[in-house]
C-alpha cells in the first residue's frame, strides 16, 4: 500500500503501530532526588524494557522560532510541518469539543486561573472540576458573550472563545509560563497596528471576568473550602481554522485512534484523521485512570493501525514544581500502562512497533516546559536492540537513531526513511 501526502509517497509496511506519550516526562537533575532527574529516580522496569528490547534517541519536537508549547510538540511528533500546518491551540480544542471554526473566526484557548494579590498563582485554578467549571464559562457566556464573542466550555480549567473578526497577530503569554508574574504586565499585545483592536478587546475581556468572578457562588464555595478561586479568565495561542493532512493520507494507514484526557491532543486527533477514544476516569492527573487507558490502546489496537496514547500526568505535575509527585507519575505509566501493553503486545503473531517518549520537558525546578531534545523508544517486532539499556534523558543520547529532528521520528517508527 502507499500514501501520499505533503511529504511525498511513502510505501507502508503492515505493522500495528503504538506511540505511547508521557507529556512532559522529561526533566532536569533535582538536588532533592539526590541530582537525579524524576525518570532516573523512578522504579520503571517496564519502561527500562523497552528500551533494552528496542532503540532509542533524542527528538527535536520545538522548531526554530516555536514556543515549546504541547501544541508545538505534539504535532511535531506526529510528523507535522508545524509552520504550515499550526493556527494555535483553540482551533485544535474545538474540534474537539465539537465547535466549528467558521471563516472569520479566530479561536483562542481560555483558561480559567486563579490570580492572588495581582499576580497568576496558578494557571489552572486549582485543578478546578469540570462541573464548577461549566457553571462559570457558561454564566460569562451569559454575561459577556454577544455577536461577535462566544465563550465554550471545555475540561476543567481549558476552555474555548471565539472572536469574530479576530485578528490573530497577537503577543500572548501562556499562563503556565508566568506563575508568580503581574498579571497587568503578561496581558495580551497587538503585534501589528491592525490586531490592536483585537487586543484591547481581549484585555477588557479578562478585566470584566474579574469583576464577574470573583464573588461569583461557585468561588465563595472554593475560597470556604480552602480552594483556589478561578477568579479570572486568560485567553491565548490564537488562531483561524488549520489545513491538516491525515495521518492515513500521508502513511497509508487504514484506520488510527487517539487515546487521552485533554481536549488539546484530541483535537489534533480529529485532524489527523484519528477516532476519539473516551475512556471512563481519564482525567490528565495522577489520579487518571491508567488501567483504563492502557487496556483501550490494546483494544484499539485489534483493530486499528495506529494508537497514539496520551498521558498527561507528568506535565502537570512538572507545572506544579512536584518532584515527588511527578516521579510518582512515571512509576504509574510504568506499572500500570506500560507493563500492561508490553505483556499483551509482545505475544501478538502480527508485528508490532511501540514507541514511547515525552513531547517535551517540563522541569519542576521551573514549571514550565523547555524546548531541549528528548528521549524516545521505538521496540519493533524482529528488531535488533542497540545496547542502551535505561531509559532516561541522558542515556539514549548514545542510541542508535541519534539526535532526530521534527518528521523524522515518524518517518523511522513508520519505515519511512530514506
Amino acid at each position: 500500500m502507499n500514501g501520499r501526502g505533503a511529504w511525498g509517497v511513502f510505501k507502508f509496511k503492515r505493522m500495528k503501530y503504538l506511540i505511547i506519550l508521557g507529556d512532559g516526562m522529561a526533566d532536569e537533575p533535582l538536588a532533592s532526588l539526590g541530582d537525579k532527574t524524576p525518570l532516573q529516580a523512578a522504579n520503571k522496569p517496564s519502561i527500562d524494557k523497552l528500551a533494552a528490547i528496542g532503540r532509542t534517541g533524542m527528538l527535536s519536537t520545538v522548531p526554530a522560532g516555536f514556543a515549546p508549547g504541547s501544541e508545538i510538540a505534539n504535532l511535531t511528533v506526529l510528523g507535522y510541518n508545524v509552520s504550515k500546518v499550526f493556527e494555535g491551540r483553540g482551533s485544535l480544542e474545538a474540534a474537539s469539543i465539537g465547535v466549528a471554526i467558521q471563516p472569520g473566526e479566530m479561536a483562542m484557548r481560555c483558561n480559567l486561573i486563579c490570580i492572588q494579590d495581582g499576580k497568576i498563582k496558578n494557571h489552572s485554578a486549582g485543578h478546578i472540576s469540570n462541573e464548577e467549571a461549566t457553571e462559570l464559562v457558561l454564566f460569562l457566556q451569559k454575561e459577556l458573550g454577544n455577536d461577535l464573542v462566544s465563550f465554550h466550555p471545555g475540561v476543567s480549567y481549558r476552555h474555548l472563545v471565539k472572536i469574530k473578526g479576530g485578528n490573530k497577530q497577537l503577543k500572548c503569554t501562556p499562563p503556565h509560563d508566568v506563575p508568580g508574574t503581574e498579571f497587568a504586565k503578561v496581558m495580551v499585545k497587538e503585534v501589528t497596528e491592525e490586531a490592536q483592536e483585537t487586543a484591547e478587546l481581549i484585555n477588557a475581556l479578562t478585566l470584566r471576568s474579574q469583576e464577574l468572578l470573583e464573588n461569583h457562588p461557585v468561588n465563595l464555595k472554593r475560597a470556604a473550602a480552602g480552594k483556589d478561586k478561578a477568579n479570572s479568565i486568560w485567553l491565548w495561542s490564537p488562531g483561524y481554522k488549520p489545513e491538516m493532512q491525515t495521518l492515513q493520507e500521508v502513511y497509508g494507514f487504514k484506520s488510527g485512534a487517539v487515546i487521552s484526557a485533554v481536549d488539546l491532543i484530541k483535537g489534533i486527533g480529529v485532524y489527523a484523521g484519528l477516532d476519539v477514544i473516551e475512556v471512563e476516569g481519564a482525567t490528565g492527573l495522577y489520579d487518571t485512570n491508567y488501567e483504563g487507558k492502557a487496556q483501550a490502546a490494546i483494544d484499539q489496537l485489534r483493530t486499528k493501525d495506529f494508537v497514539f496514547l496520551h498521558i498527561e500526568a507528568s506535565d502537570e505535575a512538572g507545572h506544579e514544581g512536584d518532584e515527588v509527585l511527578k516521579t510518582k507519575t512515571i512509576e504509574y505509566l510504568d506499572a500500570r500502562v506500560v507493563k500492561t501493553i508490553l505483556e499483551e503486545l509482545t505475544t501478538w503473531d502480527e508485528p508490532v512497533s511501540i514507541a514511547l517518549l515525552p513531547d517535551h520537558p517540563t522541569p519542576c525546578a521551573t514549571k514550565t516546559h523547555t524546548n531541549k531534545p528528548v528521549p524516545f523508544i521505538i521496540y519493533k517486532t524482529g528488531n535488533t536492540p542497540d545496547g542502551v539499556t535505561v531509559y532516561d534523558e541522558f542515556a539514549p543520547q548514545n542510541g542508535s537513531y541519534g539526535l532526530l529532528h521534527g518528521a523524522e521520528f515518524m518517518r523511522e517508527l513508520v519505515d519511512t526513511a530514506p
